[in-house]
């Protein structure tokens, strides 16, 4: 699978933009980068680093954002065509911004986002 680096950011928006405004507006301090691939695990879909809203308390401020990266490389190599490109972007997204609220890989494996 094939696509162009334009056209994955634009995927990565679209699956922001279905994200609830309610829950949008609550993410803080979290920017969404497009990487080709983890150089550590290059198989890695997506990545959460930083400070879950959860785990944050009053001392915590004057930090860097907190990074969700998105591996457009690693997701091309699981796709067959752009329908799964599209799905499995909307899933990656939702996957790391869940974590960027604290929600763990357990339940999000329970609630079928994993």
């Amino acid at each position: 699978m094939d696509m162009t680096r334009r056209r994955f950011e634009e995927l990565v928006a679209d699956a922001l933009d279905t994200i609830p405004p309610e829950l949008t507006s609550a993410m803080d301090n979290v920017v969404v980068l497009v990487e080709d691939r983890n150089t550590e695990e290059p198989e890695l879909l997506g990545l959460y680093e930083g400070v879950a809203l959860t785990e944050r308390s009053t001392s915590y401020g004057g930090v860097l954002p907190d990074r969700i990266t998105i591996y457009q490389d690693a997701i091309l190599d699981v796709c067959a065509d752009a329908d799964e490109v599209v799905h499995e972007v909307a899933i990656t997204v939702v996957h790391e911004v869940a974590h960027h609220f604290g929600i763990d890989e357990e339940t999000l494996h329970e609630l079928g986002w994993g």
